[in-house]
């Protein structure tokens, strides 16, 4: 198992940018009332994580939740990270964990596509052929699960797993089908409640065909930005909540029915990296072949997956742009 980081690249944020194409009406009149003044409350708002990637790397995080939209207007039609408002080119958030990855050809990172905003099927292409360029061999091809393990990974020099949550992960041999990354959110402002929607989600996980997130995320609803407008996400919610979400993270046990993959907001808060990295010694020292996924991937879910979306990428390819 490992740890993540939750919309991974907004340590960056551009207060310059638009607002992205995926905020409500009511955001973007906000924005263009208040101007520069809305842009930096929504910061306080937007911003999860305070770490670059290199940082985050460097401290052991290894699953990124990626986002990506392009930019109305852009005469460069450049693709960039996004959460509300825009933050860093896709490009240069790539090339920074590929000089991560050269200097450590024995680590693996689990990168996750699950958002696209304003996309066509030019822009998907793009960014396919900008991972090529990126990682080259260096990227795992969606293969069959029990030969997915370190071991495997260390002699074909695979370092990369693109989860990518579009019908194009059908037509990549690279791109793992975004269905395999599942990851439920709670959509709560309460830790009580997260926990045991939490626990629910790990009960109820499919014993294969997936790799699993635990999303120890709270999120804030509109009152809640209210009432801490000048605060912000880190010091309202999460730092309160910081205690009782690590004593369940500390709880936890990786498998096949247990814990996969952790993420969270502000990563370098409390020792939420060092747990979770320790969670691993629970797991079964006799097992002579360490799996990166546990045995829960099973190569006929993918497939049985694929047959049942081709079903639909026939009217998918009538609007491209359309992700899933």
């Amino acid at each position: 198992m490992t740890d993540g980081s939750h919309d991974s690249f907004s340590f960056y944020i551009d207060e310059a940018s638009p607002v992205g194409p995926e905020q409500p009406e009511t955001v973007q009149n906000f924005v263009s009332v208040f101007g520069t003044v809305a842009k930096k409350l929504m910061r306080k708002w937007l911003a999860t994580q305070t770490m670059n990637f290199t940082s985050q790397l460097g401290a052991g995080i290894r699953y990124f939740d990626l986002r990506i939209s392009t930019k109305p207007r852009d005469p460069d039609n450049e693709l960039y990270f996004a959460h509300g408002l825009f933050s860093a080119k896709v490009k240069e958030g790539l090339e920074e964990i590929n000089a991560f990855l050269a200097d450590h050809p024995k680590e693996v990172v689990f990168l996750d596509f699950n958002h696209f905003y304003g996309m066509q099927k030019y822009h998907h292409e793009k960014l396919v052929q900008m991972l090529k360029d990126t990682y080259g061999n260096k990227m795992c091809p969606a293969i069959f699960a029990h030969e997915v393990s370190l071991q495997y990974l260390w002699e074909k020099e695979h370092q990369v797993l693109v989860f990518y949550h579009s019908p194009v992960a059908l037509e990549v041999p690279f791109l793992w089908p975004g269905q395999m990354m599942p990851a439920p959110w709670a959509n709560t402002t309460d830790p009580e409640k997260l926990i045991q929607f939490l626990q629910a989600s790990i009960t109820e996980r499919r014993k294969k065909g997936s790799f699993f997130i635990s999303q120890v995320v709270l999120t804030p609803k509109a009152s809640t930005v209210v009432k801490g407008v000048a605060s912000g996400l880190r010091e309202t919610i999460t730092e309160r909540a910081l205690p009782a979400m690590m004593q369940w993270v500390r709880t936890q046990k990786p498998g096949e029915s247990g814990v996969n993959i952790i993420t969270a907001d502000f990563v370098e808060l409390g020792d939420f990296i060092s747990t979770v990295i320790k969670l691993n010694y629970a797991l079964d020292e006799g097992s002579a072949k360490v799996t990166l996924i546990s045995k829960c991937l099973e190569w006929v879910e993918c497939l049985n997956w694929k047959i049942s979306f081709a079903v639909k990428l026939g009217s998918l390819k009538q609007n491209p742009g359309l992700c899933v």
